[in-house]
């Protein structure tokens, strides 16, 4: 490999007095190479600069059909969030636990200083100042990202608050966490760059102790832009530990009544399983209305009315388009429409629109295709990647609830935990207790989808939908939830486990979901008041056959419904071998007692049960 170029730019002036920003910034500078450095401030003009050098560049194209909107496509082989090059390098090995990959820190720090030595030669470093959270939070959690891509640079103006309005905040002392970015793909002088620019070797580092994420290779999604699973799950884990919170893997959903109550829930579910479809729902039953307060990440703290209360951390949504039209989401749709908004990997049409299966019903006569080239409907390839993505901010969507951005989060009433599960898992069932509703989050299972790179279709266990985002060891993390709920005063949230994708033998859906999920969740909060029916059975309390409201309903599927909830005692022997072999993954000595008692039990019920 040649030698890379050192620096030989001169340090920007930072728009803060916080040393230790000026100071790490010159120092990766000095490391990475830049031609120049630029400090964003987050406005418009930013936004029109930064995306115009995109489409000169060939990695924007405007969409005249979407106000200032852009359309992109990736790298082939930098399409997803990349699990098996994605590091928890704690200071022990065992604290980082079985379902993560592991590096000693001082080693992953020296492999990857020499990929970042002259990484940046040729481009711009920018350094992005930005608040997971409201701004005005009482603790609110800032980060600085530096990175070497433009792409980034305007992507993190939707999905975080950032720029000046942060700067003027982190005054010194204030604490921070570091990203590091870059793409990989130094340019030399008279070299000319690519679309899209990334190495083939990628790397996703966390270092916990430190708080810090370095981050290689790279230029899409959750493996780039920084603050979203790196911070404010993986990172943002550790510190809730640390501080008596949770950050998780859910949406938040405001639900008010025909009555006029409201209930606030949160809700897991892994990548691609309608998380946010259900963020945004649009109630079939006469008289619900359903709010948007986030749709993939809460993090949750205790109030002083002993009430847990969640707040979005994020500004913007980054969703999966593939399945996401009229139909199944008209709140995204119309957020979307609103324009603003960057579209990855999506097809594209004659007429200056992003296009991707399920948005309309008929596809266009033609199309250019996520890879660039011309598609018809006789291409017989997809013509949107199955993970390409939306990119837009939450402030635009109709049904976004006015506490969206309240610094003191909202009271959550429920907690609803759920994967992609042809078989076994009922439509819903509510937990016994907390601990139980622990346990059965800690066992959660899903089929695997195009979110993250690898097999399609495999069941794996994702506890609390966390698998990919913890920043420690499970069984320690399962200990947290289990601590938290032992809390002197504390009034918990219900759990439940849902389950839309149950099929029947012929392999058909037996729910319709989309907007007739709304009738699980009334009779779940209906639960909260004490004036729904439920049948107690091994797993947890699931409804009876006329507590569900069908009203509306098409015939087939009202008679579904039964199919749907079943429990099948012989079908959930067979989960508990696998049930054994995930906690045995775990190791005996992290594994809290408590989740072994709720395993104990549930065998035994089953056992009752034959």
């Amino acid at each position: 490999m040649p030698e890379r170029p050192t620096a030989t730019v001169a340090p920007a002036a930072a728009p803060t007095a916080h040393p230790e920003i000026a100071a790490w910034v010159a120092e990766v500078a000095e490391l990475t190479a830049p031609e120049r450095i630029v400090y964003c401030d987050g406005s418009r003009d930013e936004w029109d600069r930064l995306t115009a050098d995109l489409v000169a560049k060939g990695t924007f194209v405007p969409l005249p059909a979407k106000p200032n909107s852009f359309w992109c496509v990736s790298d082939p082989d930098d399409v997803a969030r990349v699990e098996d090059r994605t590091f928890i390098c704690s200071e022990r090995e065992s604290d980082a636990g079985p379902t993560n990959n592991w590096v000693d820190p001082v080693d992953m720090r020296t492999v990857l200083t020499e990929h970042y030595r002259g990484a940046m030669a040729g481009r711009t470093l920018y350094v992005i100042a930005f608040c997971m959270g409201p701004l005005d939070a009482g603790e609110p959690k800032y980060g600085v990202q530096i990175t070497d891509s433009e792409y980034v640079a305007v992507s993190m103006q939707i999905m975080t608050r950032s720029g000046a309005q942060v700067w003027e905040q982190l005054t010194p002392g204030t604490e921070f966490v570091k990203c590091l970015h870059s793409v990989g793909a130094p340019l030399s002088e008279g070299q000319a760059d690519v679309p899209w620019p990334c190495d083939k070797t990628k790397y996703i580092a966390h270092f916990p102790e430190s708080r810090t994420i370095w981050s290689y290779g790279s230029g899409y999604g959750g493996n780039a832009l920084l603050g979203k699973k790196c911070f404010a799950l993986r990172i943002a884990s550790v510190i809730g530990r640390d501080e008596g919170w949770l950050a998780e893997h859910m949406l938040i959903l405001k639900l008010t009544s025909p009555q006029g109550k409201t209930h606030y829930i949160a809700a897991a579910f892994p990548s691609s399983c309608g998380k946010t479809n259900l963020a945004m729902l649009e109630p079939t039953l006469p008289g619900w209305k359903a709010e948007t307060v986030g749709d993939d990440i809460a993090w949750m703290r205790f109030g002083a009315d002993g009430r847990l209360y969640a707040v979005n951390p994020e500004a913007g949504f980054f969703g999966v388009a593939p399945g996401t039209g009229a139909k199944t989401n008209p709140n995204a749709i119309a957020t979307i429409e609103a324009g603003n908004s960057i579209f990855t990997n999506t097809a594209r049409t004659d007429d200056g629109d992003a296009w991707w299966e399920g948005l309309t019903e008929q596809p266009p006569a033609h199309l250019i295709d996520w890879r660039g080239h011309d598609w018809t409907p006789e291409s017989g390839t997809p013509a949107a990647h199955p993970n390409s993505r939306y990119c837009t901010p939450i402030e635009q969507c109709p049904s976004v609830a006015p506490e969206w951005n309240d610094p003191r989060g909202v009271p959550i009433s429920a907690i609803f935990f759920g994967g992609r599960r042809a078989t076994t898992i009922p439509l819903v069932a509510e937990s016994f207790d907390w601990a139980h509703g622990v346990f059965t989050a800690s066992v959660l299972s899903s089929e695997t989808t195009a979110a993250a790179a690898g097999a399609v279709g495999v069941v794996r266990r994702d506890p609390m939908a966390m698998l990919p985002f913890l920043g420690y060891h499970v069984g320690d993390y399962f200990a947290h939830w289990l601590a938290m709920g032992a809390r002197e005063g504390a009034q918990l949230p219900k759990i439940f486990q849902v389950n839309w994708f149950r099929r029947s033998a012929d392999g058909k859906f037996l729910w319709p979901g989309f907007g007739d999920n709304v009738r699980v969740l009334k009779w779940a909060l209906e639960r909260l008041d004490g004036t729904a029916d439920a049948v107690r059975t091994p797993i947890g309390h699931v409804p009876t056959a006329d507590a569900l409201d069908l009203q509306g309903l098409g015939a087939g599927y009202r008679g579904l419904a039964g199919a749907a909830l079943a429990v099948d005692v012989d079908e959930w022997v067979r989960e508990l071998e696998s049930i054994d072999e995930w906690y045995a993954s775990i190791g005996g000595n992290r594994l809290p007692d408590a989740l072994r008692a709720e395993l104990a039990a549930l065998k035994l019920r089953l056992a009752e049960a034959l």
